[in-house]
């Protein structure tokens, strides 16, 4: 059956190859890349970019970007690498690098963004290698990487994350102790009436301005995928997030 799945994105605008055994993209990666506020020529950085599926949409909405995706997996970070060629994104890459110890200076980037691992000890390891490093979490993990990533963005710079609900307060934590105020909190509802199982949390380096939350995105209706979630998902729109000024 061989070693990848190939597929696409944002409606057959990207051509995307995923390893069959690994960790499988879904909705989250599409969606965070909607709410990044880039602007063209700005410098652009992903924390654990697996084979680059937020990058790719992101560099489709936004051209001229300087997008690079930071990837602790080789053949992961390989895999990327060759989306992005295959794409024809001559301005974005990726390296081979751990988050919290990142091959980069301070005040690099004008907008870093993530899809943490999230999952705690007390969870249920899966099988595969690779899916276990993308969803399980060590002790802190969150707060270091906000820490690294945080202190890679100039000043009122963006730093955005895509978590379950459940870690909402942490991640709010996480933002102030790296110095990022103005959070925004977007809700991904799964249906109306439904608690929202995931978010977007975004702030920005240096700022004072006040926090906010959004009305959000409901993701489900009566007929499938709402009309306004597949102009993100097939179209690819930005969500109302990243165009507000701080």
């Amino acid at each position: 059956m061989g070693e990848f799945t190939a597929g696409t994105l944002l409606g057959g605008r990207i051509t995307y190859r995923q390893r069959r055994d690994g960790h499988r993209t879904g909705f989250e990666p599409v969606l965070l890349a909607a709410a990044i506020d880039a602007k063209p020529g700005e410098r652009v950085l992903e924390g654990g970019t697996g084979a680059g599926a937020a990058l790719l949409c992101l560099a489709a909405r936004v051209p001229d970007l300087t997008g690079i995706g930071l990837e602790r997996d080789a053949a992961l970070a390989e895999l990327a690498s060759i989306n992005f060629k295959n794409n024809g994104l001559g301005t974005v890459s990726c390296v081979q690098g751990d988050v919290v110890k990142p091959p980069f200076s301070r005040d690099t980037f004008d907008h870093v963004f993530a899809n943490p691992p999230w999952f705690d000890d007390a969870s249920t390891l899966p099988p595969d290698a690779r899916r276990a490093l993308a969803h399980h979490a060590s002790p802190n993990l969150l707060e270091d990487w906000v820490a690294a990533l945080a202190a890679m963005l100039r000043p009122r710079g963006s730093l955005t994350l895509i978590l379950p609900a459940a870690t909402f307060a942490q991640g709010v934590a996480a933002l102030r102790l790296g110095g990022c105020a103005g959070v925004t909190l977007f809700p991904l509802w799964s249906r109306n009436g439904q608690p929202a199982k995931m978010l977007i949390l975004s702030a920005r380096r240096g700022v004072k301005s006040p926090d906010r939350v959004l009305p959000g995105l409901v993701l489900h209706d009566e007929a499938g995928i709402t009309m306004a979630a597949q102009a993100v998902l097939r179209d690819g729109h930005a969500l109302s997030l990243a165009g507000n000024k701080v």
